[in-house]
């Protein structure tokens, strides 16, 4: 039945740009005989190229894993509070783009600044294609700005890091080794509720992940305070882990595919991928070089020109 959705959705597409694209002829037919004016023939050009893109972009997330929900994972860097203030920012933009767009987004854990802003943050994005559009926001985000947390009134750069891990569902299996996992319990911290600093509910997961393509060992690590209900955290963390070692096997497959085809750009994770200059009203993407100049637009969610553009840049190398 999914499936079978999926196929409809483009069925439908298809149909609505065949009859835009038939309006459009009509009303320049009718142009010529003078029944319209020229201004409503360039509405309905307007309108029939916009559903073209969207329709042309969607084309462009053709992977399993781009028809995903995400997990999208913030933390700060180096830098004290002015970087922990950046990923607070972050995160508001990312959350703003969610409900822009229809996403649901939950916040699975978060941790406080010491003073300001956040440590780390994990969001679950769920809707159509959330992966897909915003695997694009994984690497190091670059802010430069006179920072309020500053005396002296001097430009500073901060850093945060952003990881998108496609969310993956029952449907999809993962290996996961019992033997390997270790739970701990704490309880959640912050304000309101009884039930809050009594009861541990907060939960830490701890997996020994052995890479089976190089054989290198890692911790995986995750928390979750998302509810009350320690059983409940621990489905959730359990589903956390899925995505990462998904998202493990799919960076895996991504590399592979990269020494096949020498000479293509290769996708650098964990690069610094975007620069936020608050004092030159300017936000560029390093990748594509694509920029913007509504720097509170961009913080308030409006990421769509910079996903576009890194989507038709990564497409155009597939082919």
């Amino acid at each position: 039945m999914k499936l079978v959705k999926d196929l409809q959705k483009w069925i439908d597409g298809y149909q609505e740009l065949q009859t835009m694209a038939d309006e459009l002829a009509l009303a320049f037919d009718f142009y010529k005989e003078e029944l319209v004016s020229e201004q409503e023939v360039d509405e309905a050009y307007a309108k029939a190229y916009a559903a073209v893109e969207a329709l042309e972009l969607k084309n462009m997330l053709r992977e399993e894993a781009d028809q995903m929900d995400c997990v999208l994972k913030i933390n700060s860097g180096a830098g004290g509070t002015e970087s922990q203030d950046w990923a607070s920012m972050l995160m508001r933009m990312y959350l703003r783009y969610a409900e822009m767009n229809g996403y649901k987004a939950t916040i699975a854990n978060l941790q406080e600044g010491d003073e300001a802003g956040i440590k780390t943050c994990t969001i679950n994005i769920e809707g159509g294609f959330a992966y897909g559009y915003l695997k694009g926001e994984n690497g190091v985000h670059r802010l430069v700005r006179v920072s309020p947390y500053n005396a002296q009134g001097k430009r500073m750069t901060s850093f945060a890091s952003v990881f998108v891990s496609p969310l993956v569902d029952d449907s999809i299996e993962v290996n996961i080794e019992p033997a390997r996992v270790s739970w701990d319990t704490f309880r959640s911290g912050g304000a309101g509720g009884q039930n809050v600093n009594k009861v541990e509910s907060g939960v830490r997961l701890r997996y020994q992940y052995t890479d089976p393509y190089n054989g290198e060992e890692e911790e995986i690590l995750i928390e979750n305070t998302e509810t009350r209900d320690q059983p409940k955290n621990r489905e959730n963390a359990m589903r956390q882990l899925r995505s990462i070692l998904y998202d493990k096997e799919l960076q895996h497959r991504m590399a592979e595919q990269a020494k096949v085809e020498a000479g293509k750009k290769k996708i650098e994770w964990g690069s610094q991928i975007r620069s936020y200059v608050f004092d030159d009203r300017r936000v560029k993407d390093h990748r594509t070089n694509y920029q913007s100049s509504d720097v509170n637009g961009v913080m308030d969610g409006k990421l769509e020109g910079f996903i576009k553009a890194y989507l038709m840049e990564f497409s155009s190398e597939e082919e």
